[in-house]
């Protein structure tokens, strides 16, 4: 008979937040797989838990993720835990997680914190609906690409980021998605939490020239209906999304989806004003 996968949420900061159900459930199992067994190991010391940890993270590699799935087949019940949240949310536990599934294994869920979900609760945006991006790409042209579909996005979107790569991120949101509401969240829970709201222009200006450190949420206001370009001529939405640095073809394919014009001719334009703005 098969064991059991307990894909377990830890606390993102502050250890108070630790639920008397994981906790039992990390003494419980054969084993805990963790992201980082250095930092998992301080968690279950102060607990004065015992439970045996192995590594499961992003460089694990093919055999570590078949011994996992094959002591699950063999019986054994196991928990999974990321360095900080819900494992499987911009975490490698979603890939064992998936497979854990397609081979008919039991998996139940032990919740706890999300730091994106913490973030947008007090972030003083709209918690309706929203939509979770993770970490953007790296790259400045991968990232830029993305946000440029995220352009109608009617939701809030929560993003994490990198405390070295924030100013840039933020510059691109503000150059890519126009003048929005936004809030910046840094180390929620612990001792030094810290909440920056207001425009994404006026955030970018208050980091430019900090030393920004810790884990960071970007929650960002979405798309007011009335501004969507779906109400603008072919000429209108092609001209601002050239001035966001778009070449021709993106231009088409993105101005096709809130356009009633063909991506052909859609195309056209965008090479034709973009002549003339090299000429000038």
């Amino acid at each position: 008979m098969s064991g059991k996968l307990y894909v377990c949420a830890t606390p993102i900061g502050n250890l108070a937040d630790v639920s008397s159900r994981l906790l039992d459930t990390l003494k419980e199992v054969d084993f805990v797989a963790a992201e980082d067994t250095r930092h998992s190991a301080k968690l279950l010391h102060h607990f004065s838990i015992n439970t045996p940890l192995i590594s499961y993270h992003k460089h694990s590699g093919k055999a570590k993720h078949a011994q996992v799935l094959a002591a699950l087949s063999a019986g054994k019940h196991i928990a999974l835990i990321s360095d900080a949240g819900m494992p499987g949310i911009s975490d490698p536990g979603e890939e064992l997680i998936r497979d854990v599934v397609a081979e008919g294994i039991a998996v139940t869920v032990v919740p706890g914190p999300m730091a994106g979900v913490a973030a947008l609760a007090i972030s003083g945006l709209s918690t309706a609906r929203f939509a979770f991006e993770g970490f953007l790409p790296r790259g400045r042209g991968e990232r830029r690409s993305v946000l440029v579909k995220l352009q109608h996005e009617e939701r809030t979107l929560i993003f994490y980021e990198a405390p070295h790569r924030l100013a840039e991120t933020l510059a691109d949101l503000l150059e890519m998605l126009g003048e929005r509401q936004a809030a910046v969240l840094r180390e929620l829970t612990k001792v030094y939490e810290n909440v920056k709201r207001g425009s994404l222009s006026a955030l970018l200006a208050s980091v430019q020239h900090e030393s920004v450190r810790g884990e960071i949420v970007l929650v960002v206001a979405g798309v007011e209906p009335r501004e969507l370009a779906s109400d603008l001529d072919g000429e209108e939405v092609v001209a601002r999304l050239l001035a966001k640095g778009l070449s021709p073809a993106q231009v088409a394919r993105h101005a096709a989806q809130v356009c009633s014009l063909p991506r052909a001719e859609l195309y056209a334009l965008a090479v034709a004003k973009g002549q003339k703005t090299h000429k000038k």
